[in-house]
């Protein structure tokens, strides 16, 4: 049974993120760690392990789609020549500036061609990005600030005497009485205060926008939310390949 199939490698700023598609279809998406091209097909998932096996795939022409915003590591990868990668001008969005990340773009693509247009994405990632596409497909612009867990990293790494602080679930009281909450409370108070007007501001110009979150964070960013926007917003953490298979069919 010889079917398409097809391997998303979007590199982001901390690890890789894989998917699969047969007939361009997405069927699974995964994290792991930077490696080598050599090791890779030792993480693909089972079920697509079964097919490669069935179908006598040679891995050397199974295609791979690239997606990558770090220089040293696209490198690595467009040395083989089953890899293609994807750039600005494969996405079908107007006003696109040269420099504009093409993991936002097409995870802005990728949420408008599911959830439809207006869309505005909020990528919790490394670096947390805000993305706001009208009902045209036209970019109308944007933010990029340090990802959450790269705030509480500065501080960490940055001073002598502030401690390392994880995660925590819901957000913290807003006047802390000790030193870690009180680290969480300003980053995460700052930040969720932040998201609350860009999409508040968002939904004044496109009232029947979709509100998008992805990004490994992006399900914290949403527990940080005010609780009146609960209602209008989604989670969905593969934006980026629901925009490439757009892009395959």
């Amino acid at each position: 049974m010889n079917q398409n199939i097809q391997i998303g490698l979007s590199i982001g700023n901390s690890r890789y993120h894989w998917a699969w598609f047969l007939n361009t279809k997405l069927q699974s998406s995964w994290d792991t760690e930077y490696l080598t091209i050599n090791r890779f097909s030792q993480l693909f998932p089972i079920n697509l392990q079964a097919i490669i096996k069935t179908d006598q795939l040679k891995l050397n022409t199974i295609p791979i789609y690239l997606i990558s915003v770090v220089s040293n590591q696209t490198e690595i990868w467009q040395k083989s020549p089953q890899v293609k990668q994807i750039i600005l001008t494969d996405i079908p969005l107007l006003n696109i500036y040269a420099t504009l990340g093409i993991d936002r773009a097409l995870a802005a693509f990728g949420a408008g061609e599911i959830y439809g247009y207006p869309v505005l994405v909020i990528d919790g990632g490394t670096a947390l990005t805000i993305t706001g596409i009208d009902q045209n497909q036209c970019l109308v612009g944007g933010a990029i600030l340090p990802g959450l867990r790269l705030q509480l990293q500065s501080l960490a790494t940055g001073t002598a005497a502030l401690p390392a602080v994880e995660l925590p679930r819901q957000l913290p009281p807003r006047w802390s009485d000790n030193t870690p909450e009180s680290i969480a409370s300003g980053i995460l108070h700052t930040v969720s205060s932040g998201i609350s007007d860009f999409i508040q501001d968002w939904q004044r110009l496109y009232p029947q926008s979709q509100i998008v979150f992805t990004g490994g964070d992006g399900a914290a960013l949403i527990n940080y939310l005010q609780p009146n926007l609960l209602n209008n917003v989604k989670l969905d953490r593969d934006l980026s390949f629901h925009g490439l298979s757009a892009i395959l069919v």
